[in-house]
């Protein structure tokens, strides 16, 4: 017979040398995994670093989930020499991605604003693409079955009415009632260098402003999702299991070129920093550069006095039917305006002054678009651009304050 304490003696080894053999199993497939990571990140320079390319602070996060991606043409991790698409380069990491959610303008971004998204799946892969513009604009329990983990990744341009980060809410909020953990790959915010611009009142709380944050609110779309989170905004005030992967070597006043036009209508740089300040007329019967090459980078109508500068809107990539389709319009090119750091409420007054009486300036989604009626009452009354700016401050100092608690980045 065997004495028991030899069976222990004799087992206890054999356990050892088992459990080595597993935990190098997993150290190997893990070292395998992070080679190929390196391959696709090897040429990274030490400018700012997405988060989508700090693949090691997220992929073991990922191994043996099951995944959803939340991306679209901006979802990319950059080399030196171009980038390659998240969806792709996870997919070529072995990462199991079973479904793709899109968000406005579709998984390629080439959808107009607005514009019925619809499901259906990417030629390239094979994924099932399921949208977030279409019937419904948050993921409902049904397409979450089998997601073990959600990845958001979407370039922001951190001004309210951008509708990222409205998707952003429902699927932080689809994520905390399903119990699903949510993984943020941060991006740097172009328009993360000032805060400004009306607050948002709760009571005209829409998919383009669902939050009681001004129109530029100075955050990356990590510390945004923070904020989410922190102030209870989701329904019944659940609380998602959120994970942000921070950035590298970014600072809100970093200066930051997007290789990638976030949108059909944002086509550069400064488009981007316009934005906030050209966005308004979309509440309005003023064109601001749609159906043209240089969208928000200028503004006109056909009523306007006559000028120098004038545009025909046309059909394009974005704009199958822009304000003002076909007719001449006299204007103001913006062009060469140096990089803003304030909303500029001059050029919205100055549209205002042009427009006849007969026109109706101010269209049905104009509080939407500026958070509160206000906006409209100062300018019908004759405010200057000044007076207005000043009515904003005490609402953006008392948001700075909330802003503060859910900061990465100095």
């Amino acid at each position: 017979m065997i004495s028991k304490r030899f069976k222990n003696t004799y087992f206890f080894p054999v356990f050892l040398m088992f459990f080595c053999l597993i935990s190098c199993s997993a150290k190997n497939q893990m070292s395998v995994i992070n080679q190929k990571a390196d391959s696709i990140t090897s040429s990274l320079s030490n400018e700012i670093v997405a988060g989508a390319n700090n693949l090691e602070a997220y992929l073991p996060l990922l191994k043996g989930k099951t995944i959803a991606i939340v991306a679209n043409q901006t979802s990319v991790i950059f080399k030196k020499n171009g980038y390659t698409h998240l969806v792709d380069s996870l997919l070529a990491l072995d990462m199991n991605i079973i479904k793709v959610f899109s968000p406005e303008h579709g998984f390629r971004g080439d959808v107009d604003a607005g514009e019925t998204v619809t499901d259906g799946f990417d030629a390239k892969t094979g994924l099932p693409i399921v949208s977030l513009y279409g019937k419904n604009k948050k993921p409902t329990d049904i397409q979450l079955i089998g997601i073990d983990i959600v990845v958001f990744d979407i370039q922001d341009v951190g001004v309210r009415f951008y509708t990222y980060i409205s998707t952003l809410h429902y699927v932080m909020e689809a994520c905390a009632e399903n119990g699903i953990p949510l993984i943020v790959l941060d991006r740097p915010n172009p328009n993360g260098h000032y805060i400004d611009g009306p607050t948002l009142e709760t009571e005209h709380t829409s998919f383009v402003g669902m939050h009681p944050v001004p129109l530029v609110y100075g955050m990356s779309i990590g510390e945004y999702a923070q904020m989410i989170n922190g102030e209870h905004w989701l329904k019944n005030k659940v609380t998602c299991a959120l994970k942000v992967i921070p950035l590298k070597n970014y600072m809100h006043q970093s200066d930051y070129h997007l290789l990638i036009k976030p949108s059909p209508n944002l086509p550069n740089d400064k488009a981007i920093n316009l934005y906030p300040s050209l966005g308004f007329f979309e509440g309005t019967i003023i064109n601001a550069g749609r159906g043209t090459e240089n969208q928000f980078q200028q503004y006109g109508a056909p009523f306007f006095p006559k000028t120098r500068f004038t545009y025909t809107p046309q059909p394009n990539a974005g704009a199958k039917f822009p304000k003002h389709l076909g007719k001449l319009c006299y204007g103001i090119n913006l062009k060469n305006t140096e990089k803003l750091s304030t909303v500029h409420i001059a050029w919205l007054l100055d549209a205002y002054a042009k427009t006849p009486k007969t026109e109706a300036f101010f269209g049905p989604t104009f509080t939407a678009h500026a958070g509160t009626p206000e906006l409209e009452a100062q300018i019908k009354n004759g405010q200057t651009a000044k007076e207005i700016h000043d009515s904003w401050q005490p609402k953006i100092e008392a948001f700075k304050k909330i802003r503060k608690k859910y900061l990465l980045y100095e």
